[in-house]
């Protein structure tokens, strides 16, 4: 007898979502005749069970497109909004889950998706995940699908601003996705020859940053990129953010529930506030400079568009692992990149960690050789 499997795309989308359902969906239907349904919008679509049967023809052409047929959706099962109101949906998941008759539920997405998947291995069904993000954060996996594409994108368009800053004798402070990881800006602001770079991982020292673009204009170059990650954070703030999360340990050790309450709502309120980080960055380094001070936030242009090769081959080289689990009956995982192959990771082993940037990672060190200023 067949088995049958669902898939759906969760979370922000990414490019090469559609070559990752086109190479899970393929490998199943091709080598081993299974029945394959898509869920609409990511784990809202699978609460309301809307449903796309996928087949080679609804298959073919997808490749190289960006986004993901399917939709996606940021909803968690065990906190989704339904008639006005946040509800637990796992057991209506469960239900149809069984209705639908899976073997087993394919998950794209990304950290949080890891965690979401894991909750219902915890209800005892068949999951497996394919990681994926821009930000390349997902924790256990080598490299995720998206993150390629982005990293061409945001370096194309430090590449285009180092013209704009040249000609204006003006700094240029570019946003760069990442969440709280500095991965893409990293890697974007090495391969565009960014002159400072600041991380979540490295809290910045704004007269650090400032004494190198000085620095610059005594060498007679009067423009400079900085490339900033949107999760960033001066000595300052760090500090601040340190303090938050220590307070909401506490309450979560002490099993005070108000005392969590507030812990939260004080970090979403510091977050929310960071709203026009970018913009203040600009305003400082042109305080300090004198130098006019422009800042350009790439936003979700570095979500969208045609994957790029590495991401196209790298998730159907996933998929078509997810394949082969699946119908080794392996499941409870996610299939991260190793090398040029694949590993089933436990979701147990990989859920609520982060993959941040090592303070010793190669890129680092390269960065800081060829005398690039990462705030400190």
């Amino acid at each position: 007898m067949s088995k049958h499997i669902g898939i759906l795309t969760a979370g922000g989308d990414s490019p090469g979502l559609n070559a990752a359902i086109r190479g899970v969906a393929k490998a199943a239907l091709n080598e081993y005749g299974m029945q394959v349904i898509g869920f609409r919008d990511g784990f809202r679509g699978l609460v309301e069970n809307r449903t796309v049967r996928l087949e080679s023809s609804s298959l073919s052409g997808i490749l190289t497109v960006g986004g993901t047929i399917l939709g996606t959706s940021r909803d968690k099962p065990h906190k989704m909004k339904v008639g006005g109101k946040t509800q637990d949906m796992t057991d209506v998941i469960v239900e149809n889950y069984h209705a639908n008759h899976l073997d087993t539920l394919v998950c794209l997405g990304g950290g949080g998706t890891q965690k979401n998947a894991l909750q219902l291995k915890q209800k005892g069904l068949n999951v497996i995940t394919l990681p994926k993000t821009i930000d390349n954060d997902v924790f256990g996996t080598d490299v995720t699908f998206g993150f390629d594409t982005a990293l061409g994108i945001a370096t194309d368009a430090i590449d285009r601003l180092h013209s704009t800053a040249h000609s204006h004798h003006r700094i240029i402070v570019v946003e760069i996705m990442g969440h709280r990881a500095g991965w893409l800006a990293l890697g974007a602001g090495i391969a565009g020859g960014a002159d400072v770079i600041l991380l979540p991982e490295i809290p910045y020292s704004i007269d650090s940053v400032a004494e190198a673009i000085l620095y610059r204009m005594k060498g007679g170059k009067n423009f400079s990129i900085v490339a900033v990650a949107e999760g960033a954070m001066s000595l300052e703030e760090a500090g601040e953010a340190h303090a938050a999360r220590q307070k909401l340990q506490e309450a979560v050790d002490s099993e005070d529930k108000k005392a969590r309450k507030r812990a939260k709502e004080a970090i979403r309120a510091m977050e929310a506030g960071r709203g026009d980080h970018t913009l203040k960055l600009a305003h400082q380094l042109e305080e300090r400079t004198g130098l006019e001070s422009r800042p350009t936030i790439l936003g979700h242009l570095q979500r969208g568009g045609t994957p790029s090769a590495a991401d196209r081959l790298l998730a159907t080289r996933l998929g078509s692992a997810c394949a082969d689990l699946i119908n080794a009956e392996v499941s409870g995982v996610m299939v991260a990149a190793r090398g040029e192959g694949a590993e089933a990771l436990l979701l147990e082993d990989v859920a609520g960690h982060n993959k941040l940037v090592p303070l010793d990672h190669p890129w680092v060190v390269s960065a800081r050789r060829v005398g690039t200023n990462l705030g400190d």
